[in-house]
């Protein structure tokens, strides 16, 4: 039975369905049919009754929507309930003209009412009815819905950037995950995709008051003609029988028009709230007694003026000042109660402290000066928030694990221009940048100077001046490398997120890459942790790889070598040397990209057999041989790059983690590979010495 029932309900669910996917091809096969097929009356009364009741639901449904996109398919219903019209008027003219010398009910009884009972019979006064409504549709409402569409189209297309930079801005805060994002995102679309076919959608409104008209001037024509020359009628008596059903014709037609023309200005005009236009409205027009005790002031001096209408001015007067009367006494007793609420109790005392009161400190944050707030601000059209979301992207890309949200506040403390990068509450980079200006970076081979502020690139230290836009294009012709003042602070970010990426390696972090590979490779984490190492044991060879600026993308082959050798060693520098020799290639080609033949730095051989005796004593350097190592090496390290070449120098696996711990404190950018890491494909030809003459 359990089965028999999910059964049915799924054929309820494909049928339901079937029957929405239908609903459109067959209300345009119906209207279409509408057009060709001839209608008897009491099929036309049923379908103008459905337009009247279709044109008041669109109206409710325009007036209770809290914002337009709650009303997203108003524009194609727009288009549907005027091809309705149109071919509505289609059927009733063919029944006019065929069957209108038999009398008013020969067209339905729905066209002989709005003919007869709403004008009285009086086809001039129906003339006039229907022209002073097609004059207030087509002039005043349907041409300032659309004037509104055109505008909010504009406005909310203009303003589509600075919308998606809030978002990225909320993204990058935190305070959004990228789900919301993505939804607000497609609610941004949405909205001007609305906008855009309600500014089109519109010109079918007005075309329809048009049509209307000219329709209904044709049925009058038409059955002129017809009821005198075919049916052989008086003039009076075919105007009378003819022009009545044409004028019920058009005014049953008039009137749903302008119900779905009001809906459309009701929707496209509204403001976006919480309230619906009617809540709108009575909480906004009847909210202040002042106003309605001045229009009661002014209605009853109307009210006494000799000749006017005395009883009906004085009774909207004594309306007025009693609602007034009404609000005033709200207020009062709103007011009452909230200065009881807001009084503290005489003895209550202070909260005891709680945990809610500890505040963390960021992972990673940024704090600016007051000039620099247009920089992180996106209603001011601020690119550093995007610039920041592309860096944390690219670390992940490169480094190989998503460092933390940027948390970025102002800071009124600091001077106007400063800027301070934080981690873990402390600093680790400071610096000045200047909106609307450029930086105009010194790369060392420059022809000619700048006028502007010197300084220094935050990132790098390379010389650097700030000058004005207009110098952008001579400071690009002197060799000078240009970047704004959001490029500077994005790229300053990126350099210490690469510096200080070991300590932003967490437990939870590794953990989120082991599920991400888990994934895909489930028994091999499962081997490494926790059986083979634990959770901070990887974390600490993670951390040693990105002290020396080697990626972690490779975890796969990173844990398959932990789980060859952990078994045999536990510490973490030894495991981390094995893991090296595992990713020599990667290392490699991080320095060498496409080059077979490796120019590289190397130790002298005297020195190295020093250095090696040294470690094979007690482990450590005498502070005379310290010293002589990192001026040689200082010294060969400048010759070196003076000619080009990547600054690696290649030692034997014995020293390779003494010495990059050793020199790398001084010259951090150096890098310190191993033989045993240098693949067999690759030629290795030592340019310079480290210690040789």
């Amino acid at each position: 039975m359990k089965g028999f029932s999910q059964l049915m309900s799924r054929r309820d669910w494909v049928s339901d369905v079937k029957v929405q996917l239908l609903a459109g091809p067959l209300l345009i096969l119906m209207i279409l049919g509408m057009m060709i097929v001839p209608m008897p009356p009491f099929a036309l009364d049923l379908l103008f009754t459905f337009n009247i009741a279709l044109a008041i639901m669109v109206l409710m449904v325009s007036m209770f929507a809290q914002k337009p996109l709650d009303f997203a398919a108003f524009p194609a219903v727009l288009l549907f309930t005027t091809l309705l019209r149109l071919s509505l008027n289609v059927a009733s003219t063919r029944v006019v003209l065929m069957e209108g010398h038999q009398g008013g009910a020969s067209a339905g009884k729905v066209i002989e009412a709005f003919g007869a009972f709403l004008v009285g019979g009086n086809f001039a006064v129906g003339l006039v009815v229907f022209l002073i409504l097609v004059i207030i549709n087509f002039m005043v409402i349907t041409k300032g819905a659309g004037r509104i569409a055109e505008v909010g189209a504009r406005f909310t297309l203009d303003a589509m950037p600075g919308k998606q930079m809030a978002i990225d801005a909320d993204l990058n805060a935190g305070l959004i995950g990228e789900e919301d994002a993505k939804n607000r995102r497609a609610e941004i679309a949405q909205e001007a995709d609305f906008y855009g076919s309600m500014d089109g959608a519109s010109k079918f409104v007005r075309g329809d008051a048009v049509a209307g008209l000219v329709i209904m001037v044709v049925n009058i024509i038409g059955g002129l003609m017809i009821g005198m020359l075919q049916h052989d009628m008086s003039f009076g008596d075919a105007g009378r029988s003819y022009m009545l059903l044409a004028i019920g014709d058009g005014l049953v037609a008039q009137i749903p028009a302008l119900v779905i023309s009001t809906a459309a200005g009701v929707t496209v005009s509204r403001v976006n709230t919480d309230q619906d236009v009617g809540q709108q409205m009575i909480s906004q027009l009847f909210v202040n007694p002042q106003v309605m005790i001045l229009a009661a002031m002014v209605m009853g001096l109307l009210g006494i003026v000799p000749g006017m209408p005395n009883m009906v001015f004085l009774l909207f007067t004594a309306l007025l000042a009693g609602l007034a009367w009404f609000i005033m006494r709200r207020q009062e007793q709103a007011l009452v109660k909230g200065e009881i609420s807001a009084a503290p109790p005489p003895t209550q005392e202070a909260p005891e402290a709680s945990w809610e009161d500890v505040q963390l400190v960021d992972t990673l944050g940024l704090e600016v000066g007051h000039r620099l707030i247009p920089l992180v601000d996106s209603r001011q059209k601020g690119e550093l928030l995007a610039r920041v979301k592309s860096v944390r992207k690219k670390f992940a890309q490169e480094v190989g694990f998503l460092p933390p949200v940027v948390h970025i506040r102002d800071n009124l403390e600091l001077s106007p221009n400063a800027y301070v990068l934080s981690m873990k509450g402390a600093e680790i980079g400071r610096a000045e940048a200047y909106p609307g200006k450029w930086l105009a970076i010194n790369p060392g081979q420059v022809s000619g100077e700048l006028q502007g502020t010197q300084t220094e690139d935050p990132a790098f230290g390379l010389p650097a001046v700030w000058i004005e836009a207009s110098q952008r294009e001579h400071a690009q012709v002197y060799g000078y490398t240009v970047v704004d003042a959001s490029t500077v602070i994005a790229t300053h970010l990126n350099h210490l997120l690469h510096r200080h990426s070991p300590e932003m390696l967490g437990r939870q972090e590794v953990q989120k890459l082991l599920d991400k590979l888990g994934s895909d490779q489930k028994s091999l984490v499962e081997e490494v942790v926790p059986k083979a190492i634990s959770l901070t044991v990887l974390q600490r060879i993670l951390q040693n790889l990105l002290d020396e600026d080697v990626s972690i993308r490779d975890m796969r082959s990173i844990l398959d070598t932990l789980a060859e050798f952990a078994g045999q060693q536990q510490d973490a520098n030894e495991l981390t040397a094995l893991v090296r020799v595992a990713l020599g290639r990667a290392i490699t080609q991080q320095w060498f990209a496409g080059q077979d033949t490796l120019n590289v730095m190397g130790l002298d051989a005297q020195l190295e057999q020093v250095l090696v005796q040294a470690m094979n004593g007690n482990g450590a350097m005498e502070p005379g041989l310290a010293e002589t190592l990192m001026t040689q090496a200082q010294q060969a390290l400048e010759r070196h790059e003076s000619s080009g070449e990547p600054p690696v120098l290649v030692v034997q696996h014995s020293l390779r983690a003494v010495l990059s711990r050793f020199l790398r404190r001084r010259l951090r950018h150096m890098a310190i590979l191993s033989q045993a890491e240098i693949p067999d494909d690759r030629t290795l030809r030592v340019t310079t010495v480290v210690g040789g003459r």
